[in-house]
């Protein structure tokens, strides 16, 4: 194979690195992540932000994507690459194992879904591809796209996560589905455990949010479903950020990988979002809560908390005041958590509450604001959080809510981000006039939480009763 030239890409305030020969990125333990990395600005989403001239005229067709899926793409109204669209798939079409470094909401889905499609239709086979994912509901997101992209050929996938009948599961792997999509505790159960289910004709692996993977301790999991595949496959590796631990698992699963990063700061967020914070005391947050989501009325909102315990306060308040909210925890159950998805993107619902459950991998296409009602443990999650809104190059806002307890915390994220955000003007007189009503429906949801937790671990019940140890089966549920 040729080797493939590294192209030069502009930089804000600074040049690229002068062209190399790309083939050798990453092939020894030596080589330098910065000077091999395929850079590029994260503002050059779909249908936003400031792209490079060169990406800027791209098309799928130009990337290499056969005419079926560039039909496929139109119909689902991907109208340009985004920017590692444009830079992934025409090295994975020429058959390279990739390292793909991208924030949340980049389009890292369809930049490994066309290329194995792609593949697939040139040689049909069952049992082509694995994506490994670690939450439930982002496996059922992927394979929603797979299913969508490959239309034309009825593309088949199955989607193997726990909390489901394990029996109906190894009934759909055994009408061979061209895809699986999975998370990798129930997928190790199905390997040891399913008769006749085996993946040693597996041509693709896609390893999603690698380092999400291994902070939710699925890396000895992931070593023994390696032991399961063939050496010889095509294996992506994606992931936001480029930890020592997700080195290791691509010493231990790639083989000479090439690069792909759209990211030149690890706290990046897109030009099109706007941030900023409101410092007000402890004891009126939940009145400014109220006050925010009545300024942004009609707009759909995911508003994070810290705890399972006041995402489900936050909900139960809210619908007292008359608001369309629903919560989203880890501590629901695994069809009460699609369910509360489903109604908040078919708009029944317009605001989510949720820990950070909600705040990486999904794909909520319409959120116009998210507020945080508490503040993240860290910047990385911070971003992540934001990261739910100013997608595909729409505009969106983000407010934060910070109290006395919390100016630590917020100075270190300022500090992250590398700039001072803007104090949200929000009118006193007006929002304390919402005081007393916002009491009477606090003094409703200490009610609620009560009868919850005293119903808590029955059958039936809302919150689920506390496990000493996780089982595989709950590792891919993230607890709130």
């Amino acid at each position: 194979m040729p080797a493939i030239k590294k192209r030069k890409v502009a930089h804000e305030g600074s040049e690229s690195p002068a062209s190399s020969d790309a083939s050798d990125v990453e092939s020894s333990r030596s080589s330098s992540p910065v000077e091999d990395d395929k850079k590029h600005d994260s503002e050059s989403n779909q249908d936003g932000g400031e792209t490079p001239a060169k990406t800027q005229q791209k098309t799928f067709r130009d990337l290499g994507v056969i005419e079926p899926l560039c039909e496929a793409c139109d119909a689902l109204g991907y109208k340009a690459p985004t920017a590692i669209q444009a830079e992934a798939i025409p090295l994975a079409l020429q058959g390279r194992d990739l390292i793909g470094l991208a924030e949340t909401g980049s389009g890292k889905t369809a930049a490994f879904a066309l290329p194995i499609l792609q593949a697939l239709m040139e040689k049909p086979q069952s049992l082509f591809g694995l994506v490994l994912a670690p939450t439930r509901e982002l496996a059922y997101q992927i394979s929603e796209s797979f299913e969508a992209l490959g239309s034309i050929i009825a593309v088949r996938s199955a989607v193997i996560v726990g909390g489901m009948d394990m029996v109906s599961q190894a009934i759909a792997l055994g009408k061979k589905p061209h895809i699986i999509v999975a998370t990798p505790g129930r997928l190790m159960d199905h390997l040891e455990n399913t008769k006749g289910f085996s993946l040693r004709g597996l041509k693709y692996l896609v390893m999603d949010e690698a380092d999400r993977l291994l902070d939710m301790d699925f890396g000895p999991i992931l070593d023994k479903i390696l032991r399961f595949l063939p050496r010889e496959r095509r294996t992506y590796l994606f992931s936001a950020t480029m930890s020592s631990k997700v080195e290791s698992l691509q010493r231990a699963s790639l083989q000479n990988p090439l690069r792909v990063s759209i990211s030149s700061n690890k706290y990046q967020t897109v030009s099109t979002l706007l941030q900023s914070f409101l410092f007000r005391p402890h004891k009126h947050k939940d009145i400014y809560l109220v006050y925010l989501l009545n300024e942004f009325v009609g707009q759909s909102a995911i508003v994070f908390t810290r705890t399972v315990n006041e995402t489900q306060r936050i909900a139960i308040l809210l619908r007292a005041l008359g608001f369309g909210a629903i919560p989203l925890h880890g501590q629901l159950s695994q069809s009460a958590r699609l369910g509360a998805l489903g109604k908040f993107r078919s708009r029944s619902r317009d605001i989510l509450v949720a820990t950070d459950v909600a705040a990486r991998g999904l794909d909520i296409p319409s959120v116009d604001v998210v507020l945080n009602y508490d503040l993240p443990p860290d910047s990385k999650t911070y971003i992540h959080r934001v990261g739910r809104t100013a997608r595909a190059g729409k505009s969106g806002h983000a407010i934060s809510l910070v109290t006395q307890y919390d100016i630590e915390l917020w100075l270190r994220i300022e500090e992250a981000l590398g700039k001072k955000l803007s104090e949200y003007k929000a009118e006193k007189d007006e929002a304390m006039v919402l005081a007393e009503r916002v009491a009477e429906a606090q003094r409703q949801a200490i009610t609620e939480m009560k009868d919850l937790h005293e119903k808590r671990g029955t059958r039936g019940a809302t919150l689920k009763g506390r496990r000493p140890k996780r089982s595989r089966d709950e590792m891919d549920k993230e607890e709130g």
